[in-house]
């Protein structure tokens, strides 16, 4: 008798893992293989290959023949019903999140994966959609219960009918290890990407930032980023990092008076998507900076105010056009007054830039029109001369991006403008994505069109740019839109050709010119992305943007859509975060949910970053966020949804809080949120609020929620006897232990609590218990502390940051010691042991703190 190579069967219409059925009525032509008979060698590494090896009987993949060629296929996998699953599916072209259901039809178009809870053998499986060939698949809902996969390579010239390994599937008994073993097998399959653990992140993950986008929309320029950073600094905390935003290139549109010329007087997103590029560098009003304009009494001057009115005429006029719209689709012919209104506020917001509309711009003497490589600019102008001004006078800030779409800009590169061959591609959407959320920027990209530059110069684009940027003080980018290559891939051999061509290019460029790491991804969450575009990308988004009020009107957007935001990053993070560090974007700091932001961006293990305007900064949040130096006290892992939150729904079911854990050095911390309020509707097909679940929500915590065994420096974390837990926001230490009862808690909407997990040390022959918690005043209190040893009667401890310094201990010490010298220290009956630590410059803001029993 043969032994079997894997832990599923396809037998009769019926796939089953281990005896217990997955699907049923599973058609005929589909096939299931064994990792092993598919999968037979490799390029990856061989550590990687020998780990999948050693994993091939818990996976395999699953295909499907058909009779016709096609350049998308639709085929069912067979039908289930009655069995929880969780799943990512793609709600834009360019945003995933979170979806649970019972049955196949509950999932949703575009989905990128599918976890089915199978408590019949204590396991879990995932089923994964992926490239085979030149075809990339995604499920889709069947009828009944079925499970459809499509397979589609976006262009009619590129048809196939047969799959071998069209998706793949696993079977794990941990659904957090079931990601990591399931992209690693399929990492090793395809060799087209590379996982998280086989790279570096940028050196920003651990830092502070600030992001232009929400202070300055499209009005972005040198004097008010100098300002914005000078406020941070004023204030205590200079950015380590800073993103200039979309605003910063140079684009024109289809038609102008002069081709040659930036458009002007752009201030909201979406005025720009159909602008094209027309030259390389930076647009004129960076091009006209002077070196060392921003310093002295002849100073450039600066209205901080000026964006905020600005942002506020064009939304104005953005209302107006609106109304125009709506009142010409209800059949209103005569539109003659909201052309007149239109006119008013357009007129009115020219007059705010200082008059003129259509373009213009003096040119840099010296910088003639299509000069990609700029080295024949003036050493003491343009973004050259304003990123050293920047660094001279703020001395922290250690690196600069700009952003840039993946096509350049939103609409492309201009044909003719440059030395690159492009051309004006229509875009045509696959018809999956007619069952996702209706998206002004897709609209607008289908109205202009892309300039798409030829994917076999895709290498020399990117390299253009970036060492351009490079050699002018930029340390990376932030690259956008990068979905929309499937919308023009019909003439270039499909989507995943053209996908890999660009990806080549970009991952080349990034290695030349940004040390391998300066890159954040973002508008890509989709899985081509993933498993084409991540070879040397090591960050990228893991939320839709965040939303500071509805966009759609609903005023309760300001609180809902934060919780939605929240979602998108937790439950995406378990895939994405196999392949890049999960970046939980920016928010603002002043926000009526600024806070909540906080709590979850302090323990998400990845960089800190806020879009405040101009005059407005929450410091005293910030500080409660960030050190000094401008660095973070970060998890070491990134954060995930606890087990008993996978299969639910903490967006509208009225019962459940997101509950999310992960990782200091010396224990563990759970953040519990209430994010209900808002969530996706199949039937709108659009995210929307569901006022009656905004309310308080209880739930329970326990140390079992924490998933030790998910880092290995965790694992002897986990087999503490007891623990000493602390409740951020309510100020409260308890002891716990695994065998307690789990505490319960109720949350109010839109806030949460932080509770930090660390483990007991039994001191001085086991009369003493003692457990660090850290500096309480952070919200991340565990991530302050950065060493820590245990004698029999000292303990010290290596704690970073100022402020008040927390511990448990059961007998008041005899001593405390500071940097050395003996300091008075506050010690109560319940065990709370306290001192002040300052912040110690000389040492990188590291203070030892040590007490002696």
């Amino acid at each position: 008798m043969a032994l079997k190579d894997s832990s599923f069967d396809l037998i009769n219409g019926k796939f089953s893992v281990n005896n217990i059925e997955l699907l049923s009525e599973v058609p005929s032509n589909v096939t299931f293989k064994s990792f092993s008979s598919i999968c037979k060698n490799s390029e990856a590494p061989l550590p990687l290959f020998q780990r999948a090896q050693s994993l091939s009987l818990k996976g395999g993949f699953l295909g499907f023949d058909q009779n016709e060629s096609s350049d998308r296929l639709t085929n069912s996998l067979g039908k289930f019903l009655d069995r929880d699953f969780v799943s990512i599916f793609r709600f834009k072209t360019w945003w995933s999140t979170q979806w649970v259901g019972k049955t196949g039809s509950d999932v949703q178009m575009e989905t990128q994966w599918v976890m089915l809870n199978v408590p019949e053998i204590k396991s879990y499986v995932v089923i994964i959609p992926i490239i085979e060939g030149k075809f990339r698949s995604a499920f889709h809902p069947g009828k009944d219960g079925h499970l459809l996969i499509c397979a589609e390579s976006g262009s009619t010239r590129v048809k196939a009918s047969s799959f071998k390994s069209i998706a793949y599937v696993h079977v794990s008994e941990n659904p957090y290890t079931l990601m990591k073993e399931a992209y690693t097998s399929i990492r090793v399959h395809l060799n087209t990407f590379k996982l998280i653990e086989e790279k570096s992140a940028p050196e920003l993950v651990n830092k502070f930032g600030w992001c232009t986008w929400d202070a300055f929309y499209l009005t972005v320029e040198p004097a008010g980023i100098y300002h914005g950073v000078k406020e941070f600094a004023d204030g205590g905390l200079t950015p380590r990092f800073l993103i200039i935003d979309d605003g910063w290139q140079s684009i024109n549109l289809d038609g102008q008076e002069n081709p040659n010329e930036d458009v002007k007087n752009l201030v909201l997103g979406g005025t720009q998507m159909t602008a094209r590029l027309h030259r390389l560098d930076e647009c004129e009003k960076f091009r006209k900076y002077k070196g060392g304009s921003m310093s002295g009494s002849n100073s450039l001057p600066f209205d901080p105010k000026r964006p905020k009115k600005l942002i506020s005429k064009a939304i104005e006029l953005e209302g107006a056009e609106k109304a125009r719209d709506k009142a010409a689709q209800s059949g209103v012919t005569d539109l003659s007054k909201y052309e007149i209104e239109i006119e008013k506020h357009r007129k009115e917001l020219n007059e705010m830039f200082g008059g003129g509309g259509g373009g213009g711009g003096d040119e840099v003497k010296g910088v003639s029109k299509g000069c990609s490589k700029c080295s024949c600019k003036s050493e003491n102008s343009g973004l050259k001369a304003f990123t050293s001004d920047l660094r001279t006078n703020f001395k922290g800030l250690d690196d600069i991006y700009v952003w840039h779409a993946l096509c350049g800009a939103w609409g492309g590169v201009r044909p003719g403008a440059t030395h690159l061959s492009s051309r004006i591609v229509p875009c045509q959407l696959s018809p999956g994505l007619d069952g996702t959320m209706t998206d002004l920027a897709v609209v607008k990209i289908i109205e202009g069109s892309i300039g798409l530059v030829d994917p076999d110069q895709a290498e020399d684009f990117y390299d253009s740019m970036h060492s351009y940027l490079s050699k002018v003080g930029i340390t990376g980018v932030k690259v956008d839109v990068i979905e929309d290559l499937e919308y023009v891939s019909e003439d270039y051999g499909g989507r995943v050709e053209l996908a890999k061509a660009y990806y080549k290019g970009l991952s080349k460029s990034l290695s030349k010119n940004f040390n391998g790491t300066g890159l954040i991804s973002s508008m890509q969450q989709c899985n081509d992305f993933f498993l084409l575009g991540t070879e040397q990308i090591s960050m990228g988004r893991v939320g839709d943007d965040f939303w500071f009020q509805d966009p759609n009107g609903d005023p309760m957007g300001a609180y809902w859509l934060q919780g939605v935001h929240m979602i998108h990053c937790a439950y995406n993070s378990m895939w994405m975060g196999q392949f890049i560090q999960p970046d939980w974007d920016m928010f603002q700091s002043d926000h009526l949910c600024a806070k909540f932001h906080a709590g979850s961006r302090a323990i998400c293990g990845g960089p800190v970053y806020v879009s405040d305007s101009l005059g407005g900064h929450d410091f005293d949040l910030l500080n409660k966020l960030v050190f000094p130096d401008g660095t973070i006290p970060k998890c070491v892992h990134f954060a995930l949804p606890t087990r008993d939150c996978l299969f639910k729904n903490p967006l509208f079911d009225s019962k459940t809080i997101l509950k999310i854990w992960n990782f200091n050095k010396y224990g563990g911390v759970i953040g519990a949120f209430n994010c209900q309020g808002a969530g996706w509707d199949p039937k709108e097909q659009r995210i929307k609020g569901y006022s009656q679940c905004y309310k308080p929500i209880s739930g329970s915590i326990h140390v079992s929620d924490i998933e030790w065994d998910q880092k290995n420096e965790a694992i002897e974390l986990g087999k503490a006897e007891e623990y000493a837990v602390y409740l951020g926001e309510a100020e409260k230490l308890f002891l716990a232990k695994h065998d307690s009862d789990p505490l319960s808690i109720t949350i109010q909407p839109s806030t949460f609590e932080i509770f930090s997990f660390v483990p007991i040390k039994k001191l001085v022959k086991g009369t003493v218990k003692f457990a660090p918690i850290g500096l309480t005043n952070l919200f991340n209190s565990g991530g302050t502390i950065q060493g820590l040893v245990y004698d029999e009667s000292i303990v010290k401890i290596e704690v970073k940051g100022e402020g008040n310094f927390l511990a448990y201990s059961s007998v008041k010490p005899k001593k405390a010691y500071l940097n050395g010298s003996e300091v008075g220290f506050d010690w109560s009956e319940d065990g709370k042991l306290g001192l002040f630590v300052p912040w110690n410059k000389e040492f990188g803001g590291i203070s030892n703190v040590a007490f002696v029993y």
